[in-house]
């Protein structure tokens, strides 16, 4: 029975009147995206600045005088570069080597399962000349993390955003690197708070209000013992010590600084995907276009990708087509009419694929998984029941 909490304090923020941008294809149900007067969301509005505003030689200089206060003068590691050896880590990582004579070491926080095309990408990418530390965190506290984030954060995925951002701070830390690359701003670039609008990195203190939902793993953590999920000899500081980022004066003392690539160079993602497949041997999804989606080549790399997409549908009417259509109409590689189209086509499709994997990595029942696909429903802006079945009442047109 699930356990109908809901942990995810972006939800009550939420706007309750639904309202669509007028250049792409996303809603204002996506957490913290605002709306300009002219009803282009913040998104679209930083792509138009990135076209037009954004002087991209002078940041690049910027990046050029980066890299040249750390870069190491004997060889040894210089900038942890974070990634699945997918097209965005893998154009960084090659960029900051071959372009800006750095020396890197990757950094791998493992997916849930891994897909063949995913292992098989990483192995391309280190065997095109990377060093590679995979971080493999208990299975059974990393299983039991997912349910609970499946139920009360309506996103099973939550527990690899945890390590995704903290991985890359305890590498740096053990090796002494003091430069951090990440690849893009998901907040600017696919809608979200623009705190970070002109501003290269960010610090661990901002992670809980726009990666964590409102839920850092302590509070997950906590539920799962009143509930019985977790024994308490389970959960100690060092249980759960790779999913929150070292101490802030540890990071204050060492000088570790995290960057986005995407700050200093215009960020395009198709244009990565293909930078990637001439220079890294990175290879498209092997059985055509991805689920729920008309693209091949992006997210491939995790068994969960599809069902993190999903719970974004079920939660705010915007699934895995809607987005990869926002950022190709924003990047001019659609128009938003292309765009529609697909959203309707694809954004319902059920990732069925890897659908008995995900209910046996969580331990749960299909009617469970339903169960928790029509709580959050409930909960959403966008979903009503009609004569006893879920309709979308909001969708892109």
């Amino acid at each position: 029975m699930a356990l109908k909490l809901i942990l995810d304090k972006q939800m009550e923020q939420l706007p309750k009147k639904v309202v669509f941008c007028k250049n792409c294809v996303v809603s204002n149900q996506r957490p913290r995206t605002e709306f300009n007067k002219d009803g282009n969301c913040s998104a679209c509005q930083w792509s138009f600045e990135k076209d037009h505003v954004i002087n991209w030689q002078e940041r690049q200089s910027e990046l050029k005088e980066l890299c040249d206060k750390f870069r190491s003068k004997d060889g040894s590691f210089d900038v942890v570069v974070p990634g699945s050896g997918g097209k965005d880590s893998g154009f960084v990582a090659h960029q900051l080597k071959h372009r800006f004579g750095m020396h890197p070491l990757c950094v791998t926080w493992a997916p849930f399962g891994w897909t063949n095309i995913g292992w098989k990408n990483l192995q391309n990418f280190v065997g095109s000349g990377f060093n590679n530390i995979i971080g493999q965190p208990d299975q059974i506290i990393h299983q039991k993390l997912s349910r609970l984030s499946f139920e009360l954060i309506g996103d099973a995925w939550q527990p690899f955003t945890f390590g995704q951002k903290a991985w890359a701070f305890h590498m740096a830390n053990k090796f002494n690197i003091k430069l951090i690359f990440y690849g893009e701003n998901g907040e600017l670039e696919y809608g979200g708070s623009t705190d970070y609008k002109y501003k290269p990195k960010e610090d661990p203190e901002v992670w809980e209000k726009h990666h964590f939902r409102g839920a850092a793993v302590d509070k997950l953590a906590d539920v799962g013992i009143d509930n019985g999920i977790f024994k308490k000899d389970e959960i100690t500081e060092k249980t759960l010590q790779w999913y929150k980022a070292p101490n802030p004066e540890i990071i204050e003392k060492k000088e570790i600084e995290m960057h986005w690539f995407s700050y200093y160079e215009k960020w395009t993602p198709q244009e990565n995907f293909y930078y990637c497949v001439k220079n890294l041997d990175f290879e498209t999804n092997d059985e055509g276009r991805t689920e729920s989606t008309y693209t091949k080549y992006a997210s491939l790399d995790d068994k969960q990708d599809g069902f993190h997409f999903y719970l974004s549908y079920m939660k705010f009417g915007l699934g895995r087509s809607s987005r990869d259509a926002q950022q190709d109409i924003r990047r001019h590689h659609i128009t938003r009419e292309e765009g529609v189209r697909l959203v309707h086509r694809y954004d319902h499709e059920f990732p069925q694929k890897h659908y008995n994997w995900f209910l046996k990595y969580l331990s749960i029942s299909d009617e469970e998984f339903w169960e928790v696909m029509d709580f959050w429903r409930e909960q959403s802006n966008v979903w009503i029941k009609k004569n006893s079945k879920w309709v979308l009442n909001n969708i892109v047109h």
